[in-house]
C-alpha cells in the first residue's frame, strides 16, 4: 500500500495544501518518512489524515467557482467501528459546503471495504447541498464495497453503482471529468471515453 499515491496529475491545476480555502491548506507532506497507517501497513505520505483510523483522502481538484470538488480515497471505510462519515463530514465537507462546494466526485478505486452503520450523515450531507443543486457520486467501487453500500441505503443520497464503477478519469482533465460525472448524475448519457 506505500507504493499507492494520490493522483498527482492535476498539480498544475490545483494543490490543496495551498489553497487558503481548502480544508488541508498548509499540509506538508514529507516524501520520505512514512508516518500513517492502515492496520499495520504504511500508506504513502501524501495520503491526507482526515480523523479516521483506516481512511485517508487527498483532495485533488477543487473549484468554487463552478462548485464542485473531487477526492480520492483510500483505505477501509469504516462507519461502523470508527464512523469515518462523521469524521469527512465535520471536517472535510463541511469547510467545503462553508465555500461554496456544492457537488462531490469521490473516487474510491483503492477503498477495500466498506462497512456501513446508517445513513444520517449521508442524508445530512445531502439536505444540505441539494438546494444547489448538489449531489454525490462514488466512483470506481468494487463490486463488494457496492453492495455494501447499498446494504446501508446509501443509493438514496449518493450516486454510485454500475454507470459509475468503471469510470476512466485518469487521461482526463479536471473539468472533463467533472462535466461528464454531471451529464451522468443529471441523466445524461455522456461518458468518459479515450481519446
Amino acid at each position: 500500500m506505500h507504493d499507492i499515491e494520490p493522483f498527482h496529475r492535476w498539480r498544475d491545476y490545483y494543490v490543496a495544501s495551498e489553497d487558503e480555502l481548502s480544508p488541508f491548506y498548509g499540509r506538508r507532506h514529507d516524501e520520505f518518512y512514512y508516518t500513517n497507517k492502515i492496520y499495520n501497513y504504511y500508506i504513502h505520505p501524501q495520503w491526507d489524515d482526515f480523523g479516521s483510523d483506516t481512511l485517508y483522502t487527498k483532495l485533488i481538484f477543487a473549484d468554487y467557482d463552478e462548485g464542485y470538488a473531487i477526492l480520492e480515497f483510500i483505505g477501509e471505510w469504516n462507519d461502523c467501528l470508527h464512523n469515518d462519515i462523521m469524521f469527512l463530514k465535520r471536517d472535510v465537507i463541511d469547510p467545503l459546503i462553508k465555500q461554496g462546494i456544492y457537488k462531490y466526485i469521490l473516487i474510491c478505486e483503492n477503498v477495500l471495504n466498506f462497512h456501513g452503520s446508517d445513513d444520517a450523515y449521508y442524508e445530512e450531507w445531502y439536505e444540505d447541498i441539494r438546494d444547489d443543486g448538489g449531489w454525490i457520486c462514488v466512483l470506481n467501487t468494487l463490486n463488494h464495497v457496492s453492495d455494501e453500500m447499498k446494504a446501508t441505503r446509501l443509493q438514496f443520497f449518493v450516486n454510485f453503482g454500475d454507470d459509475f464503477g468503471a469510470v476512466n478519469w485518469r487521461p482526463h482533465t479536471p473539468r472533463r471529468v467533472f462535466a461528464a460525472i454531471e451529464a451522468m448524475v443529471e441523466g445524461g448519457t455522456k461518458r468518459l471515453r479515450e481519446f
